[in-house]
């Protein structure tokens, strides 16, 4: 059940509007990296949960939830941009070569589709697609896959921060950067609370692993090469079961000898 209060999470202000920011906005919208993304995907995670870990649910939730007010906050800014930008600073755009190029061939949609506001698209116009989303049923799976969306999306915005002068979407931006570093730290906080569970998944047995290569590093060089001696060739591993080695080669397997095809499905070679 969600429940809505009429109210940005951080106020939206923006002094000097600005077209061209507002599609590099959508990039925070609806890419890959995007806040659609990290919201759907807490979302989804937090309905695999099972019941006795209920406190993994609810946080992941209620990042989800703040991940939604992240997107009303940005398709606020790129309605702002784009709404109040006067025509001068247009053409001023345009000066720059490759911005009136990107101008030129960007995104008509944004006026005839959504009467200048924000989009479920990337910069590039792109729909958002849930193939973005990350949600395995695994906890500890998961938890990897939320730092990195959490990197990638603070990526994004300390890029998108460097982009503008404007004062209010870099206040914006600011408090943006600042929720991704606590979601970073909360996601590593929940992998430690977890205990034991590398690799992933953790239940599996390990001893119905090929132990001859479960530790190995491999080298894929036709020629032989030295070990390079590096802290995942030598060592202990990381999750402290065994010691890394280094090979020069693979294994070999011979060439594919595949089975006589299946007639019916027609895949003679002439």
């Amino acid at each position: 059940m969600f429940f809505h209060d009429d109210e940005l999470q951080f106020e939206v202000e923006v002094e000097e509007p600005n077209p061209y920011f507002a599609k590099m906005l959508q990039q925070a919208i609806g890419g890959a990296e995007g806040e659609m993304r990290v919201a759907l995907q807490y979302m989804f995670q937090a309905f695999a949960v099972p019941a006795e870990k209920q406190e993994f649910r609810r946080l992941l939730m209620e990042t989800a939830c703040e991940e939604l007010g992240h997107i009303e906050m940005l398709a606020t800014a790129v309605s702002k941009n784009l709404a109040g930008a006067p025509e001068e600073l247009r053409e001023e755009a345009r000066e720059d070569a490759v911005i009136d190029a990107m101008m030129s061939g960007g995104q008509p949609r944004q006026a005839l589709s959504a009467g200048l506001h924000a989009m479920p698209v990337d910069s590039n116009g792109v729909p958002f697609t849930g193939g973005y989303v990350v949600a395995s049923g695994n906890l500890a799976a998961d938890m990897y896959a939320n730092v990195m969306a959490e990197s990638t999306g603070r990526l994004l915005a300390t890029r998108l921060y460097e982009f503008t002068d404007d004062p209010g979407m870099k206040d914006m931006l600011a408090y943006l950067i600042a929720r991704d570093t606590m979601h970073q730290n909360q996601w590593h906080a929940a992998l430690e609370d977890m205990g034991e569970h590398v690799p992933v998944p953790a239940s599996f047995p390990q001893e119905k692993e090929n132990d001859d290569w479960n530790y190995a590093f491999m080298s894929t060089y036709r020629e032989e090469r030295e070990d390079p001696g590096r802290p995942w060739t030598e060592g202990t591993s990381f999750d402290g079961k065994e010691e890394f080695t280094y090979s020069p080669d693979q294994p070999g397997g011979g060439p594919p000898d595949l089975e006589e095809v299946i007639d019916e499905m027609y895949n003679e070679v002439n």
